[in-house]
């Protein structure tokens, strides 16, 4: 066995992650390391979060997939890898964690460590990564970067760091503004402080060149003229362009393969390279049954690195192929076959989703960890032209011994006092337990519960109307707990269209009185399609297509203009919160409809009966 002090070091190399909470800085902070380091020319127009670099992304402002960049300070290379900030995409978070040596761990200044944070803090620490705590945003007009320390400190030992972990160094900076300082009285100029504190208190990656390979496929990418791509870190030896390695499958088995391509990452580009080395993070093309996890390994001397562990999803949910009167009206792809393709091909890359095929071929059971996770899934699936019904979402029970156990979330809320009644009495109605409360002294409250995951379905939307859009909601897999009882679902009914048609204003007006629409007028509509929320807890068939009849007899009301009601429109997530178990949201490229499992009246009644 190596002694520490034989152990080989890529002194001129650094890998780190950025974790942090959503919305803390993270992108914005990688953009002007990006930008300081010279990746960019001066005159070169570079757009805002680069590192975000799909529509979805874009479009949430959240981090979605992992991805790698690199920049060059001095004569050191610091590989960068940037990591959502959401619970629902730790199967992203726990694999790339695998990849580096240290976490920077970013902190809003104001509102100090969230949910995620510890979430992603823990796994960091568990690998005995060397953390840097970054406080971020300490130009904000509310920051309070000294109790935020004291805040993040005290994670540290809750999450019973070791000593060496909790001697953390301190950066304070403002990622907008592109500084950083070792303290808060100095002078603020660049990010130099960061890259100087990242190069003497990260740890050089171990690198011996001249051991056998082992390489360790931490995630996937697809290229159209070089097929998959397998990207890792070389943990020890060498690897070049046209080599013949072995790559060791999960299950033990060895294949050897030509390695085709190799791509090294200089700033956002790849770059072709020759060869590489212990430490390096790279792309390998030529292995086109690779899987994450696996071991690209030497070819007369092959050892299998430590698989990775994703944890088991809590939320479960059936894609089921579209089957309403106006399937194949939108969609490209419709039928079951492209269903089942589509969902196995993205087991490849979404390494915390699971797929199963049930006993109606036309429906699939997807697993992942939680809501979010599996609507990014759909609304990236329905952007490519897939057409699908989805059912509600259900938790994933355990059984321990004779009981059972359900998975319970964490979750912080942050609200104005004046809200905190309504919050509490909700929270009560839905089994949660306070674990704590803080009242910050400028009017706001923050509340810290456990509840079950299956009570936060449909809470959210509720939660923004209770607060007048000012509350602040975040939650996290915490454990599982014995199962806690039955909860009462939706309270209030629906509103269902009688028949196929346009929706007429005319009619729309008569039915606004029984609650709240979802459509506009002059929408094709389909018996059994839910077009409102019903004001009582029963559901209601009602007529939105009725014309107004005409007579040549002029009535006293012909003159009233029809004012209605600005519809409310669900957004994808809130439509899946929003079903009860007898519907399902239709998802179309162009359309987002909710409808009754069976569409016809006598049907419901006949399954009602059974």
């Amino acid at each position: 066995m190596e002694t520490l002090t034989t152990v080989k070091l890529r002194e001129d190399l650094r890998n780190i992650a950025i974790i942090a909470h959503v919305d803390h800085g993270k992108t914005t902070l990688v953009d002007k390391m990006l930008r300081q380091a010279g990746v960019f020319r001066n005159n070169e127009i570079m757009v805002e979060r680069v590192m975000d670099s799909n529509d979805l992304e874009k479009e949430r402002g959240i981090t979605i997939l992992a991805k790698n960049t690199s920049v060059h300070y001095k004569n050191f290379k610091i590989n960068i890898v940037d990591t959502p900030g959401h619970a629902d995409f730790s199967g992203e978070v726990e694999r790339i964690l695998k990849m580096v040596d240290g976490v920077l761990l970013l902190v809003d200044a104001f509102e100090g460590p969230m949910p995620q944070t510890k979430f992603v803090l823990k796994k960091s620490l568990e690998l005995d990564l060397k953390p840097i705590v970054v406080i971020n945003k300490i130009d904000r007009h509310d920051a309070r970067a000294n109790e935020v320390l004291d805040e993040v400190f005290d994670l540290f030992v809750e999450l019973e760091a070791n000593d060496d972990q909790l001697d953390f160094p301190v950066v304070y900076a403002s990622a907008k503004a592109g500084v950083a300082k070792l303290n808060m009285e100095d002078e603020a100029k660049d990010l130099q402080p960061l890259f100087e504190t990242i190069l003497s208190k990260i740890t050089p990656p171990p690198g011996d060149d001249d051991a056998p390979l082992q390489m360790l496929v931490n995630t996937m990418e697809y290229d159209q003229f070089l097929g998959r791509l397998a990207i890792g870190r070389i943990f020890r030896g060498k690897i070049k362009t046209g080599e013949t390695v072995n790559l060791i499958h999960k299950d033990g088995t060895m294949k050897a393969g030509k390695v085709a391509r190799l791509l090294g990452y200089e700033g956002l580009k790849k770059i072709e390279i020759k060869d590489a080395r212990a430490g390096d993070i790279l792309c390998v093309a030529g292995f086109d049954d690779v899987a994450i996890g696996e071991t690209l390994a030497d070819l007369n001397d092959p050892h299998p690195l430590p698989p990775l562990s994703i944890g088991e999803p809590t939320i479960s949910m059936y894609f089921i192929v579209n089957n309403s009167p106006f399937a194949g009206l939108e969609g490209k792809y419709v039928t079951s076959r492209n269903l089942r393709e589509r969902l196995f091909k993205e087991l490849r890359s979404n390494v915390a989703l699971k797929v199963e095929e049930t006993d109606d071929t036309d429906a699939f059971k997807v697993s992942g960890r939680g809501e979010l996770h599996l609507s990014i899934l759909i609304e990236t699936m329905r952007r490519e032209g897939f057409e699908l019904s989805v059912s509600r979402p259900e938790v994933i029970l355990k059984m321990v011994g004779d009981e059972k156990f359900e998975p319970m979330e964490k979750m912080v809320i942050d609200v104005e006092e004046g809200y905190m009644g309504i919050v509490m009495e909700k929270m009560g109605q839905r089994k949660a337990e306070l674990k704590n409360m803080v009242n910050s002294g400028t009017g706001h409250v923050r509340l810290e519960f456990e509840i079950p995951a299956r009570c936060l379905f449909g809470y959210r939307t509720e939660f923004l109307t209770d607060t007048k859009g000012t509350g602040i909601l975040n939650h996290h897999f915490h454990d599982y707990q014995p199962y806690k009882g039955e909860i009462t679902g939706r309270i209030k009914g629906v509103l269902i269209s009688m028949e196929q048609g346009e929706t007429v204003a005319y009619a729309m007006n008569h039915v606004q009185e029984r609650g709240v629409l979802f459509i506009d007028p002059q929408l094709p509509v389909y018996e059994g399609m839910i077009v409102g929320e019903n004001s009582r807890n029963t559901d209601m068939v009602v007529n939105v297509v009725k014309k107004k009849h005409l007579t040549n007899i002029r009535s006293s009301s012909a003159e009233d203009a029809i004012v209605l009601t600005p519809p409310r429109k669900l957004s994808l997530e809130q439509a899946i919160e929003f079903i009860a178990d007898d519907e399902l949201v239709e998802v179309t490229p162009k359309s987002i409809r909710l409808r009754k499992r069976y569409l016809s009246e006598n049907d419901r009644k006949r399954q009602t009966k059974k």
